[in-house]
């Protein structure tokens, strides 16, 4: 625990994982990247302004990680499940805009043909979600805020630089300004 700040929770802490060539390759828990780190998978290239402690030693939190051995693995596929989707509507409702009461909603229902994809899944507040029911959003008289778009990995890390881990820019070839 950070002896500046008993609130931290390093559950809450995320870690971005490369592959051996720095290829940006997952985001996991700081929790999990200590571990990795504990286990000799990994070298710890950046670090967040936390501790960890323990009674014989305390320890940053990291924030970027480079694993020791190379992985293949090349796809640049997000899997499409809650917490993704939250991650990429900025966990709001896509008619609304509000962050309470979030379901997940089919734009086109599954009883009219919908399936389970990235373009067809939004985050939808319950009372929205309820409004349109199963029907389309024509038959609801309702319009999304933003056309629902399969995110590449890439736009999957974005999520987590906006306010926060501005260092992770270097990894991902993202622009500095």
């Amino acid at each position: 625990m950070n002896k500046n700040n008993p609130n931290i929770n390093i559950n809450n802490s995320v870690t971005l994982v490369l592959n051996a060539s720095y290829l940006p390759l997952a985001v996991c828990s700081s929790k999990r990247a200590l571990c990795l780190y504990f286990l000799n998978k990994v070298d710890v290239l950046m670090s967040h302004d936390k501790f960890i402690y323990s009674p014989s030693t305390r320890i940053k939190v990291p924030s970027v990680v480079k694993l020791k051995t190379y992985v293949s693995y090349n796809s640049l596929e997000v899997v499409l499940n809650r917490k993704n989707l939250l991650l990429r509507d900025n966990s709001s409702c896509q008619y609304c805009g509000s962050k309470s009461n979030l379901t997940v909603d089919h734009i086109i229902p599954k009883l009219k043909g919908g399936s389970d994809t990235w373009e067809n899944l939004i985050v939808a507040c319950s009372p929205c979600n309820a409004k349109k029911g199963s029907r389309t959003l024509k038959e609801a008289n309702m319009k999304l805020m933003k056309q629902p778009k399969k995110p590449n990995r890439f736009m999957y890390f974005n999520q987590f630089v906006k306010n926060k881990n501005v260092g992770w820019k270097d990894y991902l070839f993202i622009d500095r300004n």
